[in-house]
């Protein structure tokens, strides 16, 4: 128990005024199909549950009507949620924790329906693909969603969890679908030095693909798998170490750089000198993540980003910690990385 309040002990803060004291309201929210209710709640509730947890309301539900108690902002979050979650069953789309805690995340913007929909005067932010469609699960991801779709040349930059590749390889299989392009290019540095991948067991793509494995990953998520693998051995799919483009003009192309932090100048200035007609090219990397000897001061994408950010057709977003959309542990482990070496 702790001590009764003494007037005079200074320690003691006075009890807060009325203006001070958090409002409590209650909501109710109605669904018409009902046929998305068990999806929409999860199974044993668990999506309501997560909800609650998150946002420290209390929801009840009855038939195709829930009621929400809690602090007013809380359960004003928690229709918005609610009614996100909704939205997204009804258009067809997954609705997973990693969703719903996106979309926990993303309300506390002041529009969530506008994040996700789109500006009223504008298009819904979204990327149609053979396995699905993805919409913006971050603020951030907004802005960079609309400039895969427009300009020419992307530097996506931030740390791991944003989104950044995952959005690009969407991209790029939704503009292989349309026919906007004829091939995907995707490439990352794969060892600090040509020597190591020696060491390797296999031929050359058993070697390098170890460390291409995560934009195999994200191809793999948007396409059917036999698909892949059939673009794949014809080289309308292309997956290779940044050696590779050397000498190389990549047009009709969808091309994208990944850890694009740990090549040198030298290379990103190969790389982005690869750009042939009808090409789009997309840079992503981390700056606070370089592995490469020398370090910032000889990172090829901060040299880039310094040298080209606002001219016509290059585009450049930047992603942190909050929008990050993994585990949310994922961005408190960001966070906290990031104050220490601020």
């Amino acid at each position: 128990m702790g001590r009764r309040p003494n007037s005079a002990d200074p320690a003691i803060s006075p009890p807060p005024s009325p203006q001070r004291e958090i409002r409590r309201a209650r909501a109710e929210l109605s669904f018409d199909d009902q046929s998305l209710l068990v999806p929409l709640f999860g199974q044993f509730d668990a999506n309501l549950v997560q909800v609650e947890n998150r946002l420290g309301v209390f929801i009840s539900a009855r038939g195709d009507k829930v009621l929400l108690e809690g602090p007013e902002d809380s359960v004003a979050r928690a229709r918005d949620v609610l009614q996100a979650m909704y939205g997204r069953l009804a258009r067809g789309e997954e609705l997973d924790s990693g969703a719903i805690e996106s979309l926990i995340a993303m309300s506390n913007e002041p529009t969530l329906e506008g994040i996700i929909s789109g500006e009223s005067d504008g298009p819904p932010v979204m990327i149609r693909t053979r396995r699905k469609t993805i919409v913006p699960r971050s603020a951030g991801q907004i802005p960079y969603m609309r400039q895969l779709a427009r300009d020419e040349l992307i530097f996506a930059l931030g740390p791991a969890g944003t989104g950044k590749t995952y959005l690009a390889v969407a991209q790029a299989v939704s503009q292989l679908i349309t026919g906007s392009v004829q091939r995907l290019i995707l490439s990352r540095p794969a060892v600090e030095a040509g020597e190591k991948i020696g060491f390797l067991p296999g031929d050359m793509k058993e070697k390098v693909d170890p460390y291409l494995r995560p934009l195999y990953d994200a191809l793999y998520d948007c396409m059917p798998p036999e698909q892949v693998e059939r673009h794949l051995m014809s080289g309308v799919i292309e997956v290779a170490p940044i050696a590779f483009m050397r000498g190389r003009t990549l047009a009709d192309a969808f091309v994208i750089l990944d850890e694009a932090q740990n090549t040198t100048r030298e290379q990103m200035k190969m790389f982005l000198t690869r750009f042939g007609q009808n090409s789009r090219m997309v840079v992503c990397g981390d700056p606070r993540q370089v592995d490469i000897p020398g370090g910032d001061k000889m990172s090829g994408l901060a040299d880039a980003v310094g040298r080209l950010e606002g001219l016509e057709g290059i585009a450049v977003s930047r992603f942190t910690a909050a929008d990050v959309v993994r585990h949310p542990i994922v961005g408190r482990i960001v966070e906290a990385y990031e104050g220490k070496d601020a």
